[in-house]
């Protein structure tokens, strides 16, 4: 018997069932063929009354399976349609458990969403200690919940509150964790899987003796009370991590409550809970996120693009050592350069600190610290950088003080290094100028703090080489960073477009309203953080700077408040000096808003129309955006979306910037900015051209 996805065979009466067999796909997914003759297969074993056992594997390496296909989750456009879907798939993996023969899901790799409810319904499951082993459940950053029976056997094998907390997260385990979870019954190293595969299918697994901790846990899980805590610290803890945007987190609390032993009867509800969340606007939202991501990691893969075996980076300090963190974290040497041991002192702390975190939790040894570290070679010379492939300059934000640094380190390296700068405002292609090789040369600009924000902007100017953009881009996807490949002008994309959100609380304070409705209302929205206190995140003189160059270049529509001046005039910076719109203790902690603020503040006189303050302040972004797209800032929608999502918080469940403005309507927004236009500021409302061509078109950004 032949599958095209599955291979499936008998060896002394034991079947193998090994997933990945199509060589055309870099990773094993649960599609609706290999569900079919999965099927197909179960039959067969069923039948064969000699039978010994079934072994589930993967024919790929690194990974087991990656969960259902996503798209097979997306096409579901009822509830009922969904639920009928789940049910299936619950059907399928009642029959793997319901087996009368051993079974045993062996994983060495990714194995998540579908995949581990498939393991979850055998007897046992062997992992692999390779370090790309991880196990999860991850249906909640889509929106949804495990619908093939994974809510109903998950806290049977590890307990209700360690379910609730891989099921709620969607967060992946490595093997060890697995294994000292009891999720993983063996661990082995992967190269002796084929040897012992049989051996462990009949190997009895070992009660593993409970710590006192374990002990107290299980007796508060099957105690009344107990259980009535675990779910009320559920509950809060989710509401304080998502304010309460994403409906799925609490319909999966709700279901685990009513938790039974009856198969049947609970499958069903987790079946109706998996269709009516598969039909919520977040649900859709993050599917389509999910796939807007995945396209951003494609990369041409046909031409012979440049390797990036040894990095540099020119400017030590917190920006550059963070960079030097991120070269060392991908297993990449790298030099990294400044005028004086001061500052190179100041960049090795920061990558230190960034690994240290990883330390505390166990999850580098010190051995691998070392060797990270040791990796970052601090240098006050230019030996060496004749071996760099890529060097990313990372100085002050001067433009005279960039051209001079280019024009000197590039006669220190070979002709095919590529050069980048990280600048986040001025103009890459006056950098280029001045380089003899200017084709070889883009921005690329990181996010502050590097070791969290996952964006890089990859900016082009008129001379810059096609090689020379992929190499960048393919760099980027490679070290698990998503790019974004935008053109040069005045903020590049994200900051030009963050600028008038800024920009408008500026305003909006001028004219009396309060700090805290500000703020309250972005956080309302689902922004991770109001503009004061970004602003203040951000350092006030850096927001006034960048103000600044927007305006200039853009014009009237980027006109600043007088407010920024006010602050930098009172020695107000943010949280780097501990005072901005907020105060901060020395660990960087917000307190109460700066009482300072009273002498340059207008009193309180606007009333908190909330909806009146979103718009005002979510608009001029969608305003701008569009401007971006007209002015070939960045080619597509989706990029755009993409860039805001990863580069400023925009709230993933509304789908990103331009998909919320469709959803609203195009004439809603056109409506209310003209309202904006004739009540508030004839410039700074002046509606996108894009935006009127859309309109007449009867067309939307997607």
């Amino acid at each position: 018997m032949s599958f095209t996805n599955i291979q499936f065979e008998a060896k002394n009466k034991i079947y193998y069932v090994g997933f990945g067999k199509d060589v055309e796909k870099s990773l094993s997914t649960l599609s609706v063929q290999v569900l079919e003759d999965l099927e197909t297969i179960l039959e067969t074993i069923k039948k064969d009354k000699d039978a010994r056992g079934v072994i589930f594997h993967s024919v790929k390496k690194d990974v087991f399976l990656a969960g259902v296909e996503i798209s097979i989750i997306q096409n579901l456009d009822t509830a009922a349609k969904a639920s009928e879907g789940a049910a299936k798939g619950q059907a399928l993996f009642n029959k793997i458990e319901d087996l009368d023969i051993p079974t045993m899901a062996m994983i060495d790799g990714f194995c998540l969403g579908g995949g581990l409810e498939l393991a979850l319904s055998c007897d046992k499951i062997l992992v692999s200690d390779s370090s790309k082993t991880k196990l999860g459940l991850p249906e909640v950053m889509l929106g949804v919940l495990p619908g093939f029976g994974g809510t109903f056997r998950l806290p049977k094998k590890i307990g209700m509150a360690n379910a609730l907390d891989l099921i709620l997260t969607g967060k992946q385990v490595r093997a060890k964790k697995a294994f000292k979870l009891g999720l993983a019954d063996f661990i082995i190293p992967p190269e002796r899987f084929k040897d012992l595969s049989e051996e462990y299918l009949f190997k009895k697994v070992k009660e593993k003796k409970k710590k006192a901790s374990e002990k107290l846990m299980s007796l508060v899980e099957n105690n009344f009370v107990g259980k009535k805590l675990i779910f009320s610290k559920a509950r809060e803890g989710v509401m304080k991590k998502t304010k309460g945007f994403y409906p799925a987190p609490l319909k999966i609390i709700d279901l685990l409550e009513k938790h039974s032993s009856n198969r049947s009867s609970y499958l069903e509800r987790e079946a109706n809970a998996f269709g009516e969340l598969s039909q919520t606007k977040q649900s859709k939202n993050l599917i389509h996120l999910f796939f807007l991501h995945d396209e951003s990691k494609k990369y041409s893969k046909d031409k012979k693009l440049k390797d990036i075996e040894m990095g540099a980076v020119l400017g030590a300090g917190t920006m550059g050592g963070g960079i030097a963190w991120y070269f060392a974290s991908n297993n990449i040497p790298c030099l990294m350069k400044d005028l004086n041991q001061d500052a190179l002192n100041l960049g090795l702390k920061q990558a230190s600190l960034v690994f240290s975190k990883k330390l505390k939790r166990r999850r580098m040894s010190k051995d691998e610290f070392n060797k990270k570290m040791t990796s970052i070679a601090p240098t006050l010379n230019y030996d060496g950088f004749k071996g760099v492939d890529l060097l990313i300059e990372a100085v002050v934000e001067n433009m005279d003080i960039k051209k001079k640094v280019f024009q000197e380190v590039e006669g220190k390296v070979s002709d095919d290094t590529l050069l980048t700068s990280n600048t986040s405002s001025l103009s890459v292609e006056e950098m280029a100028s001045v380089l003899k090789k200017p084709e070889r040369f883009a921005g690329l600009h990181f996010f502050n703090p590097v070791n969290k924000m996952p964006l890089v902007e990859i900016i082009k100017h008129s001379k810059v080489s096609d090689e020379t953009i992929e190499a960048l881009y393919k760099f980027v996807v490679e070290s698990k960073k998503t790019p974004v490949i935008v053109k040069d002008g005045p903020g590049f994309l994200v900051n030009r477009i963050l600028a008038t959100y800024l920009n408008e609380a500026g305003h909006m304070l001028e004219e009396g309203y309060s700090i805290e409705d500000l703020d309250q209302v972005a956080l309302d929205f689902g922004l991770p953080m109001g503009p004061c206190h970004l602003m203040d995140e951000v350092g006030i003189d850096v927001s006034n700077k960048v103000g600044k160059i927007l305006f200039d270049g853009l014009g009237e529509r980027f006109k600043p408040s007088s407010f920024s001046e006010k602050l930098l005039e009172l020695n107000l910076l943010g949280k780097k000096n501990q005072k901005g719109f907020y105060l901060y203790d020395e660990k960087g902690k917000k307190g109460e808003i700066n009482p300072d603020l009273k002498a340059i503040l207008p009193e309180t006189s606007k009333t908190s129309d909330s909806e009146m303050m979103k718009k005002r302040l979510i608009y001029p972004m969608i305003n701008e955006a569009a401007n971006c797209l007209e002015d070939g800032i960045v080619s597509k929608a989706d990029s755009l979306d993409l860039a805001m999502i990863f580069g400023i918080g925009f709230p993933p469940f509304k789908g990103g910037l331009l998909k919320y403005a469709d959803d609203k309507g195009l004439d809603e927004i056109q409506k209310t900015i003209a309202n904006f236009q004739n009540e508030v500021s004839q410039e700074r409302f002046k509606l996108s051209t894009y935006i009127e061509k859309l309109i007449k078109q009867k067309k939307s950004f997607y």
